[in-house]
């Protein structure tokens, strides 16, 4: 607390957002501040009025950051990208049980993409929506292209420039500017994506104003072909702008917005009104541990909603007041170019339709609840048969399953796939390479991959406990309710020699198979247990064997042709593993190094001219 006390003595009356870690060093929660110093202090001043949620965060901060901003606008924005990108604990999270398309822009590529994705992904690309009404992103990308004729193709450019290869029929056709053909377009081509990104972010008359000023430009130095370019980029962004802006008071854009919470979920039901007619209707999910604190809940999900789409409406009706009301419709006017109000209607029309919203989510939110109580009664359903037919008396949460892959002995694999509370836990999967044991020896190869897998666990814990890394930074160090193993008495026994060697006590079990290999029944304690196929222990073990048998089978095919691509080349005279490895990076597919030229070849930096003549020869004389 002595450096807290000396960080808030100099936190700076300016705005700004304010990011509070706790003990692991993780980021629990983004908050902004039109005065930090204000702001910041409140926290860490004894006071009766904290609510429980505040209580609890405080007793975790074990130190705080702050970035200071030149407005309250700027601070606001910066807090929703920060939410967004680190899913704080104690801010109030948007989660969605659907996955909306997005706009792409791979900023984290030489020569940028403009695509429909339902996938975001930490890559460093911009991402643009969600856009509930799949007909908007199409429109809004069949406008895109038709004014910036950029790539739409994955190739590698930088290749493509050094081999010479020509450019594809969108380049013939004007589709695109070819920067495959000439690193001199990179200029122009780099402008184009900028212009993309002001316009997927809402500054669209901030870019006709710089696409107008272009146009006379050119005109003025009678460069015509440029200001035609200039004149049909600003008429596709007047048919955007068509389908953003209301057009009277009549054809009127809203989107009415209401929440109903029980525990710690809320749900979100927004309703759009666009020129008029209610046209779409979407829910949203809110989770945190003290959603039913309403005073912040509502703004909280229009900060991290509107933050990620630019169709914003003229008005947005609300059941509440909400903090920061002024800078929110500030900055939703900024978004979308003119005045924008959040607003509580009192009586009339648009009460009646908000009040018709809110029935909308309280039914939504029963059957999300019936939903989650249904599924939390399987997983406990399942987890009490398990536990009665194998005698286990503590609830089974978490649930590791193993499988090893190989074909007679080759590139031996084992896979490890994690379920906590029945669910699959993606993030945690894990797959091993057999290092130590040769030819088809699953009973050798599971002992291996155990030992491996547990002894990492160990180490990582003591690592944990002495504060060198976090919990969050660890891999292995969480352990298993109970492993199950694909195999029976042999695959079980050599996983508890594994055990026993580390000094662990962890329940093993057998998924035994039948001559038709499905699942029959379990192998623990040196007896086979058989599963009714009806119950919910059986369908949840079926699964992990299932998923187990996958994950080591695809890994393992992976592994089998990298090895057969490179066991053909070096089938080449002097051509040996170092120089096979440098082609495959080079040409990325076999296929490529078949048909490219001896010059091609030789242009590879580890390939000298012989063992390009060689290559070359090699391959066509298999043609022959």
């Amino acid at each position: 607390m002595g450096d807290i006390k000396k960080q808030l003595s100099s936190l700076p009356n300016k705005p700004g957002v304010y990011l509070m870690f706790n003990y692991s060093n993780k980021i629990i929660y983004v908050g902004k501040a039109m005065s930090l110093k204000n702001r910041v202090r409140q926290y860490f001043h004894a006071s009766g009025n904290r609510t429980p949620k505040v209580n609890a965060m405080i007793s975790h901060i074990f130190r705080f950051e702050y970035i200071v901003t030149d407005t309250e606008i700027e601070a606001l924005i910066l807090e929703c990208n920060l939410i967004k990108r680190h899913d704080p604990k104690y801010n109030i999270l948007l989660r969605d049980d659907k996955t909306y398309p997005y706009i792409k822009v791979t900023i984290n590529e030489e020569y940028p993409r403009v695509m429909k994705t339902r996938q975001v992904l930490k890559d460093k690309a911009k991402y643009f929506g969600p856009y509930t009404v799949l007909d908007k992103i199409n429109d809004v990308l069949g406008i895109i292209k038709e004014a910036y004729p950029i790539r739409d193709c994955n190739k590698n450019i930088a290749r493509m420039l050094a081999r010479r290869e020509r450019p594809c029929l969108n380049y013939h056709i004007g589709k695109c500017i070819g920067p495959c053909r000439s690193y001199k377009t990179k200029k122009e081509y780099l402008e184009m994506i900028d212009e993309i990104i002001m316009l997927l972010s809402g500054k669209n008359q901030e870019l006709i104003n710089q696409i107008q000023v272009k146009m006379k430009e050119s005109a003025s130095k009678l460069n015509y072909e440029l200001a035609a370019k200039c004149r049909n980029q600003l008429i596709a962004l007047d048919r955007i702008k068509e389908k953003q802006k209301i057009n009277s008071d009549k054809l009127v854009n809203q989107d009415y917005v209401a929440i109903a919470s029980e525990g710690s979920i809320a749900c979100v039901q927004i309703f759009f009104v666009r020129d008029g007619k209610l046209i779409h209707r979407e829910h949203f999910t809110l989770t945190d541990e003290y959603v039913n604190e309403r005073k912040n809940t509502i703004s909280a999900f229009i900060k991290q909603y509107y933050n990620a789409t630019f169709d914003i409406p003229k008005e947005i009706f609300i059941e509440e007041p909400i903090e920061e009301q002024e800078v929110i419709d500030s900055w939703l006017s900024d978004k979308r170019g003119n005045k924008v109000k959040v607003n509580i209607p009192i009586k009339g029309d648009k009460k009646k339709m908000l009040d018709l919203v809110r029935k909308n989510a309280d039914i939504m939110l029963s059957n999300l609840l019936l939903e989650k109580e249904k599924e939390a009664e399987e997983s406990k359903t399942f987890s009490e048969e398990l536990g009665k037919l194998l005698g286990i008396k503590e609830y089974i949460y978490r649930v590791e399953g193993f499988d090893i892959s190989n074909i007679s002995g080759v590139e031996s694999v084992g896979s490890m796939v994690v379920f906590e509370n029945g669910d699959a836990i993606r993030k945690d999967y894990r797959r091993f390479k057999i290092k130590t044991i040769e030819g088809a020896n699953d009973y050798g190869s599971i002992e291996e991959i155990i030992f491996r897998r547990f002894k990492r666990g160990l180490e990582e814990t003591k690592e944990i406990v002495n504060a060198n890394i976090s919990l969050s930074k660890s891999k292995f160090s969480v352990f298993p309710d109970i492993i199950m193993i694909d195999g029976g008495k042999g695959q079980v026994t050599s996983v508890e020699k594994s055990l026993n060697r580390l000094g662990l006590n962890i329940p093993v079990c057998g998924m035994v198979k039948d001559n038709k290999h499905t699942l029959r029944g379990l192998y623990f304690d040196k007896i086979e247990y058989k599963l009714p196929t009806h119950s919910a222990a059986y369908r949840f073990v079926a699964y992990v064997q299932d998923e187990a048998h996958r994950f080591a089978l695809n890994y393992h095919k992976s592994l089998r042709n990298k090895s057969m691509l490179a066991s053909t080349l070096r089938e080449i005279p002097f051509i040996g593993e170092k120089k096979s490895r440098i082609l495959m990076k080079y040409f990325l597919d076999i296929k490529r190094i078949k048909e490219a030229s001896v010059e091609e070849l030789y242009n590879v930096e580890g390939i000298n001219q012989q063992d390009a003549m060689r290559i070359n020869g090699f391959f066509g004389a298999r043609k022959l």
